[in-house]
């Protein structure tokens, strides 16, 4: 199962330097002379919450709501940050903890959409003997150190009243840190699917928590660079509408649907209808409840909060980052109000 996942963004002065460069060779997005809309350079990457994107593309819905979409896949989630980060597209598919570390770092972006929720795709994984958040204490525990399994790791902890230096953590990359964990070099892993089904091919293994038992943790979006929603608010509303629009259509064409998105995902019908469950795609209603402020991690400047101290706290970012001009709901409002959901 060919699917790559979301880490975070660490970019380097270099980095940007060359990314920069590359942008001061990409045409404008400014519209035309004869008036036209700009084309909308949408970045996405493998997760179930993102796959929808090539239904619209595939199914027309983008042109029945008057928008022309430039649909670019990154075969690396990270390239797509980094492309977003350097203005190489307009917008992004990508988690609230990425888009926290890319504003930490200066960019300037917008989360217009909530696309999902992880709700099980992320696991905690342990050998035999661990039966309890409160038995990793003292064990080795390896992840990829500042990725959305890594914050996971350590709400799990802060549940049960630790911290990262209860544990031995063991910074691994997650591919690495699955295989260190099958052959016994650790005592628990955090890692995401398809890793989880490698990882728990050890014997005696289970899943310790997950995802799902942090609802709002981790959290994907549709993400656009300020300057864009500054410059096309109309058509940044078109692109919320065809989500929208994707979401009935693949209700209503199920079948069709899940072939186009497992073909992409490079899977079955079937393996993608399973990976697919630890997914929860968020509805207009609770696009419009997770925008409003709260006291817990559904609410998405809450969990904006908790991720700005994880940053600090892993070293991702000197302060925590000013998360205040982060999300815009009105695209959302706009379509509850015209479609009265």
């Amino acid at each position: 199962m060919d699917i790559k996942r979301r880490q975070f963004l660490t970019l380097s002065g270099l980095s940007l330097l060359s990314l920069a460069a590359a942008v001061s060779c990409t045409p404008s997005q400014q519209e035309s002379s004869s008036g036209s809309a700009p084309t909308v350079r949408l970045g996405f990457s493998a997760w179930p919450g993102w796959f929808p994107w090539q239904v619209a593309y595939d199914e027309g819905i983008f042109k029945a709501n008057n928008v022309t979409v430039d649909l670019k896949w990154f075969d690396g989630y990270l390239e797509s940050i980094n492309a977003l980060t350097a203005q190489q597209i307009d917008a992004n598919s990508q988690t609230l903890n990425d888009t926290i570390s890319s504003v930490s770092g200066g960019a300037e972006q917008v989360i217009v959409l909530v696309n999902d929720n992880s709700t099980g795709n992320d696991k905690i994984i342990v050998r035999s003997g661990i039966n309890a958040i409160a038995d990793l204490k003292g064990k080795k525990v390896a992840a990829e150190e500042g990725t959305v399994d890594h914050f996971l790791l350590l709400l799990g902890l802060e549940k049960e009243g630790l911290t990262q230096k209860d544990i031995e953590f063991v910074p691994l990359e997650t591919g690495k840190a699955a295989t260190a964990f099958v052959a016994g070099q650790v005592d628990a892993v955090g890692v995401f699917a398809p890793f989880t089904t490698q990882a728990l091919k050890r014997p005696g293994s289970k899943e310790l928590f997950s995802s799902k038992d942090f609802p709002g943790a981790i959290s994907d979006h549709l993400v656009f660079t300020r300057k864009f929603v500054d410059a096309h608010p109309s058509l940044v509303q078109a692109m919320v509408d065809s989500w929208f629009a994707t979401l009935d259509h693949i209700q209503a064409n199920r079948d069709k649907a899940y072939k186009i998105m497992s073909t992409k995902a490079g899977v079955t019908v079937d393996e993608y209808k399973d990976y697919a469950d630890g997914t929860k795609i968020f509805t207009v209603e609770e696009n419009l409840k997770a925008f409003q402020p709260g006291s817990e991690r559904t609410s998405l400047q809450f969990a904006a909060s908790e991720i700005g101290k994880f940053l600090v706290e892993v070293g991702l970012a000197s302060q925590t980052p000013d998360t205040s001009k982060l999300f815009d709901d009105r695209f959302v409002k706009a379509y509850a109000e015209k479609t009265n959901k």
